[in-house]
């Protein structure tokens, strides 16, 4: 049930499109209706057993009067155009009945469309939103291809299962209360015997789809898993093939492949039976009304007479499909149930990352970044222990340390990708929980180990952090990073693209870029992870001097690997477990022989 609500709550903007549906999905039933009931005049006139009727009576807004009306009319008609007219007259009539039925549905189905697209479209666009308001440690645990399942075949499968499906929900129930209500004034024995037979059978239907929305929730999420190894070969390709490792690969997608597989044969064989089950029952209902209703019809018995009797099993029988429609939605919505349950995961992940409401404005870096007793746990497991670090507006600090010190995690603190459990870290004397995101992150420059580009124009790469974009200050930007002659070198120069991943490009040439984007930006603040560890002579020379024009008359943080890259940092910081445990310059950590830096530096010079 909470399920329905969170999928109902955004139909909210779209509430007058519902009520159109509604609507006109009753006008069409009432014309359906009528075009059904029509059968009785037609088998009257055929067999010649219209009554003669010389007046209507005085008028009434009943059934009876409407009854009697319609008698005088037709017996009217007889007398005046035959038999043959009046059975024209009827043809007609109900030629323009189906014709309102049919222009109503396709109004209906009209609204309905709109509802859908914009409902699906809102939750993709949600769900996008929230992924990037999570924090970085959602996606440490979480597998991209799993996340990419969720928002496109999750998403999907509630657009087909549930959507279609409320699209029933919304229209048949309006034809069966409306054919009903007829039916009981036909004959109420005979409704109330077709309805206690009803729930019978829906209780059967219901046992038969009680497992199906946790065997659709299992598959999809195979599903994600199948995704997740595709995603990581791809990514990992020349690993792959460089370790010969592509039959473990196989192995493991075909494994992964074949769960899925017997879960998806399970899921939809359990869908597949909704039809043949409800057919058969709807079958034996008929049977039992038609053997019922020709005894009354054959002892005269509840106002029942042979041409009533087929009108009602004429209605009656459209009651079925709409009846077995709703019994198809049922199915599909708990297969659907699934998808809406792993949505709502995303959509209810918790946002560590949250702005304050009465957030300050920030537009400079002026004094200092300052680290009061910061301390900072994964799952559980300490990463930093009380950091206490005072940073100078243009100093270079430089972070060093084995493995798994925490240098990155220091770094990410500073930007708000993550919080802080204990103390705090303050920007010019504010702490940044209290400064506007946007505003925070404005002041900082990334240039990470491994470039992040993405699958556009060299231009685009460079001006991603500006809304304002002047080739100007693109092309002034590319030169400083030593990227501009490479990049005229491509047929379309700054318009060209840098590949999926900017695999187009050589390493140097990714960080060249990365670089120049972190000059477009013009931050007072930078935070380097060491870009030049991977890279060739040549171009590591050519990063290292974009890097030292990048630095020049800013705040450098700086994540070290190769400690010769450091040596003229103002401070150097040297973690271990989490602690600092030495801080100095490169000469003054050097002169303590049995030093942490000492040692460090060491095993790199051997």
């Amino acid at each position: 049930m909470n399920n329905i609500r969170l999928l109902l709550k955004y139909f909210a903007p779209y509430r007058w499109s519902a009520v159109k549906n509604i609507l006109y999905n009753i006008f069409s039933a009432l014309f359906a209706l009528l075009s059904y009931t029509l059968t009785i005049p037609f088998l009257k006139i055929l067999f010649d057993r219209v009554e003669n009727a010389t007046h209507p009576g005085n008028f009434q807004f009943n059934a009876y009067y409407l009854g009697a009306f319609s008698k005088y009319i037709l017996s009217a008609f007889i007398t005046n155009y035959g038999q043959t007219g009046a059975l024209l007259l009827v043809v007609l009539i109900v030629i323009g009945a189906s014709l309102f039925k049919n222009g109503f549905i396709f109004m209906a189905n009209n609204s309905m469309a709109f509802i859908r697209a914009s409902t699906v479209r809102d939750l993709r666009r949600k769900m996008f939103d929230k992924i990037l308001r999570l924090p970085l440690s959602f996606f440490t645990d979480a597998r991209k291809g799993d996340v990419m399942t969720r928002i496109s075949n999750d998403v999907q499968e509630i657009e087909v299962s549930v959507m279609a499906s409320l699209t029933m929900m919304f229209r048949d129930p309006m034809y069966i209360l409306i054919f009903v209500i007829y039916l009981f004034i036909s004959s109420y024995e005979l409704t109330l015997f077709a309805l206690i037979l009803l729930p019978v059978s829906g209780w059967l239907i219901g046992r038969a789809s009680r497992t199906l929305r946790s065997s659709s929730l299992l598959g999809q999420q195979y599903l994600g898993r199948l995704l997740s190894v595709v995603e990581e070969t791809l990514t990992g390709l020349r690993i792959v093939k460089g370790f010969n490792a592509e039959e473990k690969m196989k192995a493991q997608f075909a494994e992964t492949n074949e769960r899925y597989a017997k879960v998806f044969k399970r899921v939809t064989r359990k869908a597949y039976l909704a039809s043949p089950i409800s057919e058969f029952l709807a079958t034996i209902v008929v049977m039992m009304l038609m053997y019922v209703g020709g005894n009354l019809a054959l002892h005269g018995a509840g106002n029942m007479t042979p041409d009533k009797l087929i009108a009602f099993l004429i209605v009656f029988s459209q009651i079925i499909q709409p009846a077995k429609n709703i019994t198809t939605a049922y199915f599909s919505i708990q297969k659907g149930m699934a998808s809406i349950d792993r949505v709502d995961q995303i959509l209810d992940a918790e946002e560590k990352i949250v702005e304050k409401e009465d957030a300050i404005r920030v537009t400079g870096f002026n004094d200092s970044i300052e680290f009061k007793g910061v301390w900072y746990a994964y799952n559980n497991e300490s990463v930093l222990k009380g950091i206490n670090l005072m940073i100078k507006k243009g100093q270079t600090v430089a972070i060093v340390g084995k493995s798994g010190a925490g240098k990155s995690t220091l770094a990410d603190l500073l930007p708000r990708f993550m919080d802080v459990d204990q103390g705090s870290i303050l920007i010019d004397g504010v702490d940044v929980r209290d400064l506007k995101i946007r505003d925070l992150r404005y002041l900082m420059g990334i240039v990470s180990q491994h470039p992040i580009l993405f699958n556009t124009s060299f231009r685009e790469n460079i001006a991603f952090g500006v809304e304002t974009v002047e080739m100007e200050n693109v092309e002034s930007a590319a030169r400083i990073a030593n990227a501009h002659d490479f990049i005229m070198e491509t047929e379309q120069g700054y318009e060209s693209s840098v590949g999926e991943s900017g695999n187009k490009l050589s390493g140097g040439q990714r960080q060249r870029i990365s670089i120049a984007r972190a000059i477009m930006a013009n931050p007072p603040i930078l935070i380097l992870d060491e870009a030049t560890s991977a890279l060739d002579t040549e171009s590591e020379r050519l990063v290292q001097d974009a890097i030292l024009k990048l630095m020049k008359n800013r705040t450098s943080v700086v994540i070290a690997h190769r400690l010769s890259t450091i040596k003229h940092a103002d401070v150097i910081v040297v973690l271990d477990e989490g602690r600092i445990v030495e801080t100095g310059t490169h000469s003054e950590l050097m002169k303590r022989k049995n030093g942490f830096y000492a040692k460090l530096h060491s095993f790199q010079a051997i």
